[in-house]
């Protein structure tokens, strides 16, 4: 039993660290104190490549639902919606969802999502290798919206998440919570989430983990008649401080470690910025920095372009694909691909 308690610590190490190397990556998982952390990967390579967090983003995919339920709507007829992610050490995302119209000021989608971390050596107590084992999580969503009037509308995802680490595995239920507001004679859009309101049903092991909850306030808005589309989302807002650790000096890697934790800093560790170029609602190109991802890697191989993200995309009536591309640290390029299919345009 200590073997088998031992081991399950080791491997908990291992997944939370893949975990937090890929929050790191603009992924953005909160610091640590939680698991599930996973909740926080982007499904949409839009949002990925807009700096990792985007609620507030109108547009005709279905992919975007998952950042903020309210960004659902009767558009979204008969829509399906693809992603994959490929990212460092064989790790593999990759999901897809359904929306459908429920009424002229409602409707509703699902979806699943898959993380698998690639395989792994296992050990005894000893560090003697007894073979390998994969580890992998899954989400499971169920979405409804609906108009609150003609510029308002809400949302609510309830989610199912099911972990499974060798012989270790773990259930959770929670939801998010969202509202949204555009005016479509300004092109301005508002939004507040509510993420991962819940908790875990059945536990890994003897103690119950959180899951990592987050508000987030997010703005995007054309800049008056040109293509040009601003946004800025405000995240990790269940807290303040955000303090992070660099190196008393920036040549060394081995120099003492000096925390960082000012107002100016924490300011812009709760922010992402992205600006987008979108000439006609058929082709859009983006450029996302998030303060954090840069600041997170403080400590690591930090390349020039940590914390920054490409995205790009075209789409037709009927359909859509977006590529989204980051790099947040040396040798750790990441990519990421949409693809959207409208079921009711070509029943047409």
């Amino acid at each position: 039993m200590q073997n088998s308690v031992i081991c399950y610590m080791n491997l908990r190490v291992i997944i939370l660290y893949i975990i937090i190397g890929v929050s790191a990556i603009g992924i953005h998982a909160q610091d640590g104190s939680t698991a599930y952390n996973f909740l926080s990967v982007p499904v949409s390579s839009r949002v990925y490549g807009l700096g990792g967090h985007n609620i507030t983003i109108i547009d005709d995919d279905v992919n975007l639902v998952e950042q903020n339920p309210a960004l659902l709507g009767p558009e979204y007829d008969k829509q399906i919606g693809l992603n994959y992610m490929r990212y460092i050490g064989g790790s593999n995302f990759m999901g897809a969802r359904f929306g459908n119209r429920a009424t002229d000021h409602s409707a509703w989608a699902v979806g699943v999502q898959y993380y698998g971390y690639g395989s792994f050596k296992a050990a005894d107590i000893d560090g003697t290798i007894t073979g390998s084992f994969n580890a992998s999580d899954i989400a499971i969503s169920a979405t409804y919206s609906h108009d609150i009037n003609d510029r308002l509308r809400g949302g609510i995802t309830l989610k199912g998440l099911y972990s499974k680490y060798e012989d270790y595995s773990a259930f959770a239920l929670c939801a998010d919570l969202g509202i949204n507001y555009f005016n479509p004679d300004n092109e301005l859009s508002l939004s507040l989430v509510l993420k991962h309101l819940g908790g875990q049903i059945k536990k890994f092991n003897e103690s119950y983990d959180r899951l990592p909850w987050d508000i987030q306030l997010g703005m995007s808005k054309f800049l008056g008649n040109t293509p040009m589309r601003l946004s800025v989302t405000a995240t990790h807002l269940t807290k303040w401080s955000l303090p992070y650790y660099t190196r008393a000096d920036a040549n060394s890697t081995t120099s003492e470690l000096v925390e960082k934790d000012s107002f100016v800093s924490n300011l812009f560790r709760h922010l992402t910025f992205a600006v987008e170029y979108v000439p006609s609602e058929k082709f859009y190109v983006g450029l996302g920095y998030d303060h954090k991802t840069r600041t997170d890697m403080s400590t690591y191989s930090r390349s020039f372009l940590s914390g920054f993200s490409l995205a790009a995309g075209i789409k037709s009536s009927k359909i859509g694909v977006g590529v989204a591309v980051a790099q947040p640290h040396t040798g750790a390029t990441t990519f990421m691909a949409n693809f959207t299919l409208s079921l009711a345009s070509i029943m047409k």
